[in-house]
C-alpha cells in the first residue's frame, strides 16, 4: 500500500504528531487535509521539543514534502510565526519542501474576533473554541464568500472577493455590535502578506496526482479527533470540518486506495465542553493528566481524563474504516493498580453498547467498567513486544478483541523511536 491515513480517533490529543513524524521516515510526502492551527501536535525529536499546528508533522525531517491541503482553513499570519520559529531552530522550509491549496481558504482577522466575540456571548453554554476563527472561516467558505490563497494572486479580483465578503460581515457585524470593517483596510492586510504566502501556492491536486502517478509513499494526516466530526462527533461540542477518512479525498483532493490507521490513546482526554461518559474528576483523572502532561498544545487548557472507552473507539473504528491502531502513552498508566476499560453505557436504564446521537442522552450516560490487574512496571523505552509484562499485553488484547482490530504499533514515551511495531503498515 503506497498511500496511509492517520486519524485520531477520540477527542484529539491521541499523539497523532509523534506517529506521523515516526511514519515520515517512510513516506515521501504528507498532507494535511482538515482543520485549522487549532490542531496542535507536539513532536520530541532527540530531546528537541517541537510544537505545530498548521505544518505536517514532516516539516522537521529533511528530503520530505509537506502539503497542506484545500479542506484546510489558513491563516498566513499563524503559518508564519510557525515558520519563523521553525527557522529559528535551524528547520528549512522553502516551496520546495512546503505547498499550499491554491482553494484553500484563509482565515483573516476578522474570523478570530468574531469566534472569540460570539463564544462571549454564549456565557455558561460556550462551545469550547479556541477562538481562532476556524468556525466562522468554514462558515464562509460553505456561504460561498470565503477567500481562497490563489485569489491573492490578483489583486483586482481580490477586491471583489473582499467587497462579497464583508457585504455579509458588516451586516453580521452591525447586528453584534461590533465595529464595521474598511475594505481598503482589510485589502490592505491580505496584501501585506501576499508576497511572502504566493511561493508556497499551487495546485496541490496536480501535484498529489503526479506523486501517485511516480507510486510514491504518500501520508495523510488528521487534525482533531474524529469523535469531533461534525457530523459523527458530540455535536454541537465539536470542530468545523469532517474528521473522518472521507475527508481525505475532498479536502486534499485525491483518490486512491489508502489503509486507514487509527491512532488512540492509552486514556482518553477531551479538552472543552461536551460529554465524556469516562471521565474520572477525582484523583485518578489528576494522576493521568500529570504524568500524560496533559495540557493543550494549542490553548495550554487542563484536558479532562478518564479511562479508556473501548465503546465509542469501537464505533469510530467502524465509521472509518480503520485497518489497524496505533496505542500511545501506554506507559501513563504504569502506576495504577487497577485498570478499567468501558465496554457500555447505562442511560437512563437501559443498556447501550453505542453511544447515541442525542446529547441528552450522551450528557446520561454511565460507563459500564470491565477492570483488569496494571502491570505496576516502567514501559518507558520498550521498543519490544516480548519485553512488555504480561498485564500490559493483556490490556492491549481485551481492547483488540473487543474493538475488533488489531493493534500494529504501541508508543511507550514521548521519544520519536520509542515504538513497539508489530505491522509495518506500508505492507498493508
Amino acid at each position: 500500500m503506497h498511500n496511509v491515513v492517520v486519524l485520531g480517533l477520540q477527542w484529539g490529543d491521541e499523539g497523532k504528531g509523534k506517529i506521523v513524524d515516526y511514519l515520515a521516515n517512510q513516506a515521501d510526502v504528507v498532507v494535511r487535509f482538515q482543520g485549522g492551527h487549532n490542531a496542535g501536535h507536539t513532536l520530541v525529536i532527540d530531546q528537541q521539543v517541537y510544537k505545530l499546528s498548521l505544518l505536517p508533522s514532516c516539516i522537521v525531517r529533511p528530503g520530505k514534502m509537506a502539503i497542506i491541503g484545500n479542506g484546510v482553513v489558513l491563516d498566513p499570519w499563524a503559518l508564519f510565526k510557525e515558520i519563523d520559529t521553525l527557522t529559528e531552530r535551524g528547520i528549512n522550509i522553502s516551496p520546495k519542501n512546503l505547498a499550499i491549496a491554491d482553494n484553500a481558504c484563509l482565515i483573516l482577522p476578522l474570523h478570530a474576533e468574531l469566534d472569540r466575540h460570539r463564544e462571549e456571548l454564549q456565557g455558561g453554554n460556550k462551545i469550547g473554541t479556541t477562538g481562532r476563527g476556524i468556525g466562522p472561516a468554514y462558515e464562509d467558505k460553505v456561504g460561498r464568500r470565503a477567500i481562497h490563497a490563489g485569489d491573492l494572486l490578483q489583486s483586482d479580483f481580490l477586491k471583489q472577493r473582499i467587497n462579497n465578503l464583508l457585504s455579509h460581515h458588516n451586516a453580521l457585524r452591525q447586528g453584534l455590535n461590533m465595529p464595521l470593517i474598511e475594505e481598503n483596510v482589510l485589502f490592505n492586510q491580505i496584501t501585506d502578506i501576499t508576497h511572502r504566502l504566493t511561493p508556497f501556492v499551487t495546485s496541490t491536486v496536480q501535484l498529489l496526482q503526479h506523486y501517485q502517478q511516480q507510486k510514491r509513499h504518500i501520508l495523510f494526516e488528521g487534525a482533531q479527533g474524529a469523535l469531533l466530526d461534525i457530523d459523527h462527533g458530540t455535536y454541537p461540542y465539536v470542530t468545523s470540518s469532517n474528521t473522518l477518512t472521507g475527508q481525505v479525498f475532498s479536502g486534499a483532493g485525491f483518490y486512491g486506495p489508502a489503509a486507514v490507521l487509527g491512532v488512540i490513546k492509552a486514556y482518553t482526554t477531551r479538552v472543552g465542553q461536551g460529554p465524556f461518559p469516562t471521565e474520572d474528576l477525582g484523583d485518578i483523572g489528576q494522576k493521568m493528566r500529570e504524568i500524560g502532561h496533559e495540557f493543550g498544545t494549542v490553548t495550554g487548557r487542563k484536558r479532562r481524563c478518564g479511562w479508556f472507552d473501548a465503546t465509542l473507539v469501537r464505533q469510530i473504528v467502524r465509521l472509518s474504516g480503520a485497518k489497524g491502531l496505533v496505542l500511545t502513552k501506554l506507559d501513563v498508566l504504569d502506576d495504577f493498580d487497577k485498570i478499567n476499560i468501558g465496554v457500555g453505557y447505562e442511560i437512563l436504564g437501559k443498556s447501550y453498547d453505542y453511544l447515541p446521537s442525542s446529547l441528552q442522552l450522551q450528557q446520561q450516560a454511565k460507563p459500564i467498567y470491565r477492570q483488569v490487574t496494571g502491570w505496576k512496571s516502567s514501559l518507558k523505552g520498550c521498543r519490544d513486544w516480548s519485553k512488555l509484562p504480561t498485564a500490559a499485553k493483556n490490556y492491549i488484547q481485551v481492547i483488540e478483541e473487543f474493538v475488533g482490530v488489531p493493534i500494529f504499533m504501541i508508543s511507550t514515551s514521548p521519544e520519536r523511536e520509542d515504538i513497539i511495531v508489530r505491522q509495518n503498515v506500508f505492507s498493508l
